[in-house]
């Protein structure tokens, strides 16, 4: 399997303590930088609202199997949380699209690494995408919304 990259991501966080633990809880205006040679697939996405950003997580501990959220202090399968430690680090993020200026779209609600390498980007539908039945039963074993 290969990916691309398809470009990188500029974010104030240089750290991973200073990423906020959900990006949408962010009002930071980020960058995405779209490499030239993929300009053409940015035709239309200015009559976007929202959008999905899947990028790698080049921090991440890819050895981890196992990971105790933050106000659990339970431990849990990688792949029941939304811990960036896993065997395949992708991230997912939703961000509101703010702004469009040639390769590079200005977004708010990102939680990535600043140079964190974008590998593709898809139009968020709230008709299709959202599932407000969706749930995570141990989550609400400890009477919390689903943020795993």
């Amino acid at each position: 399997m290969v990916l691309r990259a398809v470009g990188v991501i500029h974010t104030p966080y240089l750290r991973r303590e200073d990423i906020p633990r959900q990006g949408r809880l962010s009002n930071e205006i980020c960058e995405i930088e779209v490499f030239p040679q993929y300009a053409a697939a940015l035709k239309d996405i200015d009559q976007c609202s929202h959008l999905f950003v899947i990028f790698w997580l080049h921090m991440a501990d890819r050895e981890r199997l196992s990971a105790t959220p933050p106000h659990d202090g339970k431990e849990h399968g990688v792949f029941a949380t939304r811990s960036p430690n896993r065997p395949n680090p992708l991230a997912l993020d939703v961000v509101e699209l703010v702004g469009v200026e040639g390769e590079r779209l200005k977004v708010r609600g990102m939680d990535a690494l600043d140079g964190s390498i974008l590998l593709d980007i898809k139009p968020y539908s709230a008709g299709i995408d959202c599932f407000p039945q969706a749930r995570i039963a141990w989550q609400e074993k400890e009477g919390r919304k689903a943020e795993a």
